[in-house]
């Protein structure tokens, strides 16, 4: 039996949501270790969707136990709307099957006001990154710098004031440098203490916690947020998130050690697909691009941006395989490639003239590659729902097997449609 961690092997939405709660229901812990509410999942059980972008994907699902690892940045507001919004719709929240890290890094409305400040200058100049201008980036930035807000720190009022009076020194300087109004010492602790109570009750101490767990014997999903090609360190630079995505930082992010993480699964849509801005080899802005948008439904759960998108591209995902240590992939979407005549796959890339068979660190050179493609015949029949290979046409299965051949891994589940029983079972994670 193994522990199994979860991971986008793209640029993001690439299915995790759906793939996550299959696998949550062989789960007894599922443990959030990176990120914050800039990136959603839409579960969808017995006919009803739900949209998580901090909570894990256990909470919707009785007898689990849901953790938020320190390795996120917690927003207190949008996590309680949240948690509002899911009990509006009969999921029961409470200490007994959700836990938050005490030491995890608090988003203030400091945070997001800056990520503001900040891309409205870069856009203005040409140079913006293509935040949710949700906080992230900034709070991850205070907990590097040390004087982060941290969850432990609500119940402490006579701390929570010197650590407020510390931020503030550096976000002043900040705001005044934007021309904007200094923030009083005041606003930022009736911002904390008005969501203290509701906070404080889900606060534990995360590590210890799993740690126990694991000696017991209990199965634990590491579920990651985003993907590995928008990893702070692996990612295309600097258009990344301001963590790490990739599968080490689940030990890291929820404070087990490297040795308690099994098996490494990584979710891989049929074709790519990007939000916002940065390099996209494969992107295709002609008629094939825009039918993938519309029969893949490609716009983001949290921000609704329309996503970009294009071929499949091999040499990212085998780079993704290497940097994670993917054991095996989940692959998703295959149904969107129905009725195309041809389907291509980038299998590495010109570059000045040579070819090479990853994607480079440098900007520029990202900038100026050139995708290779291998072509091979689509299908004409319908894969949306299939549960077991003999219900795939011949050209499908064929199409899965370059896959796993040019990436390699194996693929371990095969999904065909949003909905979770539609899933073609290979390997399960947590037996292999």
């Amino acid at each position: 039996m193994a522990n199994v961690v979860v991971v986008g092997s793209q640029w993001g939405d690439e299915g995790k949501g759906k793939i996550v709660d299959w696998l949550s229901e062989r789960a007894d812990i599922v443990v959030r270790f990176q990120g914050g509410h800039n990136a959603g999942h839409t579960l969808v059980i017995d006919g009803v969707s739900y949209k998580l972008s901090l909570l894990p994907s256990g909470v919707v699902r009785e007898g689990k136990l849901a953790v938020i690892g320190n390795g996120v940045v917690v927003d207190p507001h949008a996590l309680i709307a949240e948690i509002d919004r899911l009990e509006q719709q009969g999921v029961k929240i409470s200490p007994e099957n959700l836990r938050i890290a005490d030491n995890a890094t608090l988003i203030l409305s400091l945070h997001r006001e800056l990520d503001g400040l900040r891309e409205d200058a870069a856009s203005n100049s040409g140079t913006k990154i293509g935040t949710t201008r949700r906080g992230i980036g900034p709070a991850y930035e205070d907990k590097v710098g040390r004087r982060a807000i941290r969850v432990m720190d609500l119940a402490d009022k006579d701390s929570l004031a010197l650590k407020v009076d510390r931020i503030l020194t550096h976000h002043n300087a900040l705001r005044r440098g934007f021309g904007e109004p200094e923030i009083a010492h005041a606003t930022i602790m009736e911002e904390l203490t008005s969501v203290a109570d509701r906070i404080l009750p889900y606060r534990e101490t995360v590590w210890l916690l799993l740690d126990k767990a694991r000696r017991r014997g209990s199965r634990i999903l590491f579920e990651g947020a985003q993907g590995t090609l928008l990893d702070i360190d692996h990612g295309t630079y600097p258009f990344v998130t301001s963590s790490n995505t990739v599968a080490g930082q689940a030990a890291a992010g929820s404070g087990m050690g490297p040795g308690a993480v099994g098996y490494i699964l990584g979710i891989t849509k049929a074709y790519t697909t990007r939000v916002g801005e940065g390099p996209f080899p494969t992107e295709l802005t002609d008629e094939v691009g825009q039918f993938l948008g519309e029969r893949g439904r490609e716009f983001g759960t949290v921000t609704g941006r329309k996503r970009r998108c294009g071929w499949f591209d091999a040499a990212l995902v085998r780079q993704s395989v290497a940097t994670n240590g993917i054991h095996g992939i989940a692959l998703t979407k295959l149904d969107v490639l129905d009725g195309l005549d041809e389907i291509k796959i980038c299998v590495g890339y010109m570059l000045d003239g040579e070819q090479i068979d990853h994607l480079p660190a440098s900007q520029g050179a990202q900038q100026r590659v050139e995708p290779i493609y291998v072509t091979l015949e689509g299908w004409k029949e319908s894969t949306v729902g299939a549960r077991k290979w003999a219900d795939l046409p011949a050209q499908a299965i064929k199409y899965v097997r370059q896959v796993e051949e040019l990436i390699g891994a194996p693929v371990a589940l095969l999904s065909t449609s949003p909905e979770r029983d539609d899933t073609i079972l290979v390997t399960d994670p947590f037996e292999d």
